[in-house]
């Protein structure tokens, strides 16, 4: 397909919120949000966000008073019998106002679609310029970049493409490169890419060698920590993000609002610097300081955007942490003393982990002087170090009125022959007017007038506007009565509502289809193909596929379930470059392998995870897992990890097998401590 007509709007900067429902998505706007993205009721990626196409509409209603934005995610699969059911909400979204769709599944472009922008998710994975490019050729208007890209990656893509793209920069991290995770739906048949994922990577795991010997037990090993690229707005700017993404559907109104505040401000001073705008109409302002660590965070990584810096996974606990506070340098039986400028409250939360590294909390009942008095006293320590995961006063602040946000406009006070005009000029050269027919009575009291017409005028009160000052343009002072004065500033401000409605810079795109080759020739599960429609799309465009996607049905065993940029031996300083001082990317040693053990209730086998850290090492592992008729497609170079789910029956033969290439035996291995629920 490609675009017929597509209005030419210039480019601006976006912040883009995340929105349970209309209230958060409302609190988001009115925080500085440039745009919101939000489910509807069904095939959103997030099977516990759904909202109404009238709550929705509501949201819509709103946004676009400040010239801001609502995308609607309809990002997961579907099977052939949900595409007329997805085609019927995507015509009443359109009907809603809905300013663009979030899509993963291609078999919504065979169909009869409104004229609505398509965003490409992030659950498409377009990591290659070439599948970018695909895109713009083919009509999306933007596409949502993975996480897992490296910034001189997305420069290398803006210097061959020309659509909008878009990129995370603070939120809940995926282990798996996004849109290849089929580790839930291996496990249990609850797919992420259908909007159900059960988060495995959020439990518990043993670290284990092939003798038995335990060497890390009962650890988050593939919960990371919460993504914060805040430092890094600047740079991604000057590599061609137009689009800064929040993540975030299902958390609350509080992180929403500290959050989105938070990057409210510091885009506003780098956009200043730059000389550059943003999206949206009108300026924020806030009743509160931001600051990221005091909602929910499982502390924070820029997952190696410029080059690994600290560590990635949060592998002690996938609970928030909240802020550091300080460290306890003195106990008491009831009490403890810690070393901080931070000051603690009563009815605050805090955390900390014990000896053994168990996430532990408790309240503070008390606070006198530098002593604090918590609930319970249990595990705390002299050198523990307390983090504060629930600040009272900073969310009683949050449930105020954190924020307001206005539109800037000028005002002009003219007479007329027959009576007064009033003209408002809005920061987007909206210009409207009002005028009352009435008599002129001169003034006797000059500066009173002056001073009751500019008071009069300047109460906006509650509407979404703001002026500093009036220009009054009179030849004579003349006595206006406080009830015209008022109705001039209501009638002006309700005409230019209705103006900056009619002029809203709505964005549209017919599409045609175009047999533009994709960059694939086959296409496999992993292209999660699960429609007659999507299998359409591809034959189009020179593409066939080979096998449908897992949620199809298929047996798993054998099949790589998860692609990750993660190395768990990295992170727990097992490096085998570190262990071997390997250079470059020859390393071949039998550490280049490491296998986690799991079961399910009610499942007839265990499962087996494998990652896979040095691309050199791909040829004997494929030659390994060929005698067992496993296939596994690799990931690219800059990927080190991968999963494959193995029956308990292959796990002894794959040992072997893989020992035997190596000639040696050491391999690290791994079990699930506790069945999936």
């Amino acid at each position: 397909m490609d675009i017929l007509s597509n209005n030419n709007i210039l480019k601006k900067i976006e912040l883009l919120a995340p929105a349970k429902n209309t209230e958060t998505g409302i609190a988001a706007i009115n925080s500085g949000a440039d745009a919101v993205y939000i489910s509807a009721e069904q095939f959103g990626a997030r099977e516990n966000a759904g909202n109404s196409i009238n709550d929705i509409a509501k949201l819509v209603s709103y946004a676009h008073k400040f010239y801001a934005r609502v995308y609607v995610t309809l990002n997961t699969i579907l099977f052939d019998d949900e595409l007329n059911q997805a085609l019927l909400l995507i015509k009443n979204l359109y009907e809603a106002g809905v300013d663009a769709l979030i899509i993963q599944d291609v078999g919504l472009l065979e169909l009869d679609l409104p004229p609505i922008p398509l965003f490409a998710s992030t659950q498409m994975n377009m990591d290659t310029i070439e599948k970018v490019l695909f895109l713009e050729k083919t009509g999306f208007q933007r596409v949502i970049l993975p996480r897992e890209l490296t910034l001189r990656e997305i420069k290398e893509i803006r210097a061959k493409t020309k659509i909008d793209l878009e990129c995370f920069v603070h939120g809940a991290l995926c282990v798996s490169e996004s849109g290849r995770c089929y580790l839930s739906y291996a496990i249990g048949k609850r797919s992420g890419n259908r909007g159900r994922c059960a988060q495995p990577c959020r439990r518990k795991y043993h670290l284990r060698d092939t003798s038995g010997k335990i060497l890390v037990k009962n650890k988050y090993l593939l919960s990371l920590h919460d993504l914060n690229r805040s430092e890094y707005l600047d740079e991604l700017i000057d590599a061609g993000i137009t689009s800064f993404k929040i993540e975030g559907r299902l958390k609350d109104l509080a992180y929403v609002v500290n959050i989105i505040g938070f990057y409210r401000m510091k885009l506003d001073k780098i956009l200043e610097n730059k000389k550059m705008l943003k999206s949206s109409s009108g300026k924020t302002f806030f009743n509160f300081t931001p600051e990221p660590y005091k909602t929910f965070n499982r502390s924070y990584t820029d997952y190696g955007l410029c080059g690994k810096k600290g560590d990635l996974a949060s592998i002690n606990t996938p609970k928030s942490t909240g802020e550091q506070i300080g460290t306890v340098k003195g106990i008491d039986k009831n009490f403890f003393i810690i070393s901080s400028g931070r000051a603690l409250e009563n009815g605050d939360g805090i955390c900390f982990f014990d000896s053994a590294k168990n996430l532990k909390g408790t309240t503070i009942n008390k606070v006198q002087n530098n002593l604090i008095y918590p609930d319970k006293m249990n595990y705390i320590e002299k050198g523990t170090i307390i983090y504060r995961n629930l600040d009272r006063l900073f969310i009683k602040q949050l449930e105020k009125i954190p924020c307001h946000r206005r539109i800037s406009i000028s005002l002009n006070f003219n007479m007329r022959s027959d009576g007064f005009n009033l003209e408002a000029l809005d920061e987007d050269e909206n210009k409207a007017d009002y005028s009352i027919l009435c008599e002129k009575k001169i003034a006797e009291n000059k500066s009173f007038t002056l001073e009751t017409i500019e008071k009069q005028l300047l109460k906006l009160g509650e509407t979404i506007f703001t002026c500093k000052k009036v220009n009054i343009n009179l030849d004579k002072m003349y006595f206006i009565p406080v009830s015209i004065l008022n109705n001039l500033r209501r009638g002006v401000i309700n005409n230019l509502m209705e103006l900056r409605n009619k002029n809203f810079p709505l964005k549209t795109a017919e599409i045609i289809k175009n047999t533009i080759p994709y960059p694939l020739k086959t296409i496999n599960y992993l292209g999660n193909v699960l429609n007659k429609k999507a299998e359409n799309f591809y034959a189009r465009h020179n593409a066939s596929v080979i096998e449908p996607a897992a949620e199809s049905g298929l047996d798993m065993n054998g099949r790589m379930v998860m692609i990750s940029k993660y190395c768990i031996r990295q992170e727990l300083g097992l490096c085998v470059r570190q262990i071997y001082k390997c250079r470059g990317r020859s390393c071949t040693c039998p550490h280049a392998i490491l296998f986690i053990y799991g079961t399910r209730k009610g499942h007839p086998y265990r499962f087996i995870i494998g990652l896979v850290a040095h691309p050199n090492t791909e040829e004997s592992i494929l030659n390994s897992c060929s005698k067992l008729s496993l296939k596994i497609p690799f990931p690219r170079a800059s990927f080190i990890s991968f999963i494959l789910h193995v029956r308990t029956s292959s796990i002894s033969l794959l040992l072997k097998i893989i020992s035997s290439s190596y000639m040696e035996k050491n391999v690290w291995t791994s079990s699930v401590s506790k069945e999936f629920e």
